[in-house]
């Protein structure tokens, strides 16, 4: 790493043990960590019955953190994504873009509550998240309302990703929020209902060089407990040994889960025309401790963005001896090239 690059990483805070968490002020802007992210992710179905999947993402990087910088300099690039699976339309439509924060092009601002980059935006009051996104074949805009308060993953305020002072986040999740809204697709506007999920991470630096992307998922079940699940791997797909996870119950308590609690085994791949990626998209997952085995697959294998996979699912299985259902995302990368985040 160049001496001005070392510089720079240096200027930035590191996610580390004690961090006091305060709400509504960290849904918001964290500038003295260079990387941010807001996930919103659900699964909705239209009165007809008819399925969808969208995520709709925002993303801070830190470019400089030069105090000089007029309007038009950039310390932020600001990195959105929109996607919306048509499960039982079989088609997969997303859309991208790139703003710098000058003349309120993109940003995250506690005082206007809400975080957007152009005419995408999420607005987050206590009570309510409402996302509108709109592309040219396609537009969301949903209410989203928490049914649980939000969820600090980890321990001691920090997820850590790999071993080393700061290589963690501070990582923050609404597992359960109730959707409703409208999607818009070529002029066809559908009116729709279902579970959303909210995950929002700040930090200078996370994976170790020999960690190559991870598998997560968020799952929602039908008894109002919920789990999120993250695998790092090695270069050798071994699984590195700061995986975790967080079990979240009915009452929305919290349950923090290591490497060893849980399992997971790879079923079928579908490999991507784009960039030839082989992407697993079928998965047993085991969490002995919740009397959990759970078969997780998607309707809509063509879930692709961006050189990284992630998508609806769909789950069955047992929990605690009795017939469990749900739903959720998978995100997947490094499939298709090693991830570097903050390095």
């Amino acid at each position: 790493m160049k001496s001005s690059a070392l510089a720079l990483l240096m200027a930035y805070r590191l996610a580390l043990p004690g961090y006091h968490y305060e709400f509504p002020r960290d849904h918001f802007n964290h500038p003295e960590f260079q990387t941010e992210w807001w996930y919103y992710t659900g699964n909705l179905r239209a009165a007809d019955g008819h399925r969808f999947g969208f995520e709709l993402t925002f993303f801070r990087h830190g470019v400089s953190q030069d105090p000089a910088a007029t309007i038009w300099d950039v310390n932020d690039a600001w990195l959105a994504h929109l996607a919306l699976s048509d499960i039982d339309g079989q088609r997969f439509r997303h859309a991208e873009r790139l703003n710098r924060q000058a003349a309120g092009l993109a940003g995250a601002d506690l005082a206007e509550g809400r975080v957007w980059n152009g005419n995408w935006s999420a607005r987050i009051t206590a009570n309510a998240h409402e996302l509108t996104a709109i592309d040219a074949a396609f537009r969301i805009h949903l209410t989203l309302t928490p049914q649980k308060p939000p969820v600090i993953h980890g321990a001691n305020g920090v997820s850590q990703k790999a071993a080393g002072e700061g290589r963690a986040s501070h990582y923050i999740s609404i597992t359960r929020l109730a959707a409703a809204g409208a999607i818009t697709i070529e002029g066809r506007a559908y009116k729709v209902e279902g579970l959303a999920w909210m995950d929002h991470e700040f930090f200078t630096h996370q994976l170790a060089p020999e960690q190559t992307g991870w598998d997560w998922f968020s799952l929602q079940f039908e008894d109002n407990s919920e789990l999120m699940l993250f695998r790092l791997r090695h270069k050798d797909g071994s699984s590195d040994p700061f995986s975790a996870g967080t079990y979240i119950d009915a009452e929305g308590r919290a349950r923090r889960l290591t490497r060893d609690d849980f399992t997971l085994q790879l079923g079928a791949t579908w490999t991507s025309p784009e960039t030839q990626a082989r992407y697993p998209i079928e998965w047993r997952i085991e969490v002995p401790s919740l009397g959990l085995d759970a078969q997780l697959g998607t309707r809509l294998r063509e879930q692709e963005l961006a050189k990284y996979w992630e998508g609806a699912i769909e789950l069955t299985g047992r929990k605690q001896g009795r017939p469990i259902r749900g739903s959720g995302y998978l995100e997947m990368t490094g499939y298709a090239g090693p991830v570097r985040i903050g390095d």
